[in-house]
């Protein structure tokens, strides 16, 4: 059986989750469906992409992946499919896939053009809902779209390298249920401009010399009591490969890396090197 994801920023509290899986149900009961997330910030393009990159890995090749962010039809948001690291993901051309496509070029591209064939009261999320049934059934992409080579790009948040490359600024692009704040600089961008130098991090006035490969690292390195590292800030690469900034033992009730350290979404984070 084929497996269609849903990333919505639709929340949990009213009917319309339960809605969209009635809908693709209702054209083809036999498949899988799986949420990624219902909680994405309304149009937030950059959290619905990182929770994408966290997640469509552990999904099976030919999995379908529908992302219901900002998804209105306008000359400027098109609605489109991309075969991208032998999975399919239906979306609109809002940002979302170019932020997703950075490290590995699409196979193939497609601009929906099914809007026509359906009844005139469809809404947006019946186009995408009928690409993904039709992509899960087997059908060819050349069927409901017109081959495109391109997508929109958004230059805005990107993680940046100096052009004397000693130095990347990032930015915060989610906040996780542990109040952890996730950036956007990949591990992989950082070893290959660090190449092994000295470093620290650097955000809202405070600083770490290290980054570690999981949170309890601390407790071996820092050689501290444990009563003393509790609450420390702490960064390391996270299992989706980005860079997270977190207290160490932190209760998210009482303070996290967001209320206590003040991050938030769209604030920037910065790694210096050749100090």
């Amino acid at each position: 059986m084929s497996i269609i994801t849903l990333t919505t920023d639709y929340g949990n509290k009213d009917h319309y989750v339960g809605a969209l899986k009635g809908k693709i149900l209702s054209q083809n009961k036999e498949l899988i469906l799986v949420d990624i997330s219902h909680q994405v910030d309304p149009f937030n393009i950059s959290e619905a992409s990182y929770l994408l990159q966290g997640a469509y890995a552990s999904f099976p090749k030919g999995t379908v992946h529908i992302i219901g962010v900002d998804i209105e039809l306008k000359e400027d948001n098109q609605h489109v499919v991309i075969q991208w690291n032998d999975h399919f993901f239906v979306s609109a051309d809002n940002g979302i896939l170019s932020l997703l496509t950075t490290q590995i070029k699409p196979q193939k591209m497609v601009s929906i053009n099914i809007h026509d064939r359906l009844l005139p009261e469809a809404t947006d999320m019946d186009v995408l809902v009928t690409t993904a049934v039709h992509i899960a059934k087997g059908g060819s992409l050349t069927v409901i779209g017109k081959e495109i080579h391109a997508l929109k790009e958004v230059t805005e948040l990107q993680a940046i390298v100096a052009s004397d490359k000693n130095s990347i600024k990032g930015y915060v692009v989610y906040i996780d249920n542990f109040g952890n704040a996730i950036t956007n600089i990949s591990k992989k961008l950082f070893v290959e401009i660090a190449k092994g130098r000295p470093y620290e991090v650097q955000f809202k006035n405070k600083k770490v010399k290290s980054i570690f490969a999981k949170y309890s690292d601390i407790e071996t390195i820092d050689k501290q009591s444990l009563y003393n590292i509790m609450g420390k800030s702490i960064a390391i690469f996270n299992e989706a490969g980005f860079l997270e900034i977190g207290l160490y033992k932190s209760n998210p009730k009482i303070g996290s890396a967001s209320s206590l350290l003040g991050l938030e979404c769209r604030d920037f984070v910065m790694i210096n090197f050749n100090l």
